[in-house]
């Protein structure tokens, strides 16, 4: 059919979260190892609007639409580069937890960088 399996999309929505939290200097991988700290996905969902084409460059954005210190919430654009036009849109829910897998508070020295004030 020449579109992009519709999955892809949340693909694409964790390599922007990653690269979201990398430019705000948290590493996933250090927050693990050092702190025991995992973010857990409890909610996804995405709203398509336009099919992406196979060999279309597309480009996405996202940013923290929702956090507190048990949880944040992603949002998610995403658009054919070219012309702009939106091909979806979308939004993850994450809890943090301790590596028992239950909910624990994000340690202070993570929540300015995950947009929290003190």
């Amino acid at each position: 059919m020449g579109i992009v399996y519709y999955a892809n999309y949340l693909v694409w929505m964790e390599v922007g979260r990653v690269e979201y939290c990398r430019a705000a200097g948290i590493r996933y991988r250090d927050m693990e190892a050092e702190d025991g700290i995992l973010l857990a996905v409890v909610e996804a969902n995405c709203r398509y609007a336009s099919p992406a084409r196979y060999d279309e460059e597309s480009r996405g954005s996202n940013w923290i639409a929702e956090a507190n210190p048990r949880m944040i919430r992603f949002g998610y654009q995403m658009t054919e580069a070219a012309s702009g036009r939106r091909l979806a849109t979308g939004e993850t829910k994450h809890i943090f937890c301790g590596r028992d897998r239950k909910p624990r508070k994000l340690p202070e020295k993570y929540r300015a960088a995950f947009g929290m004030g003190r």
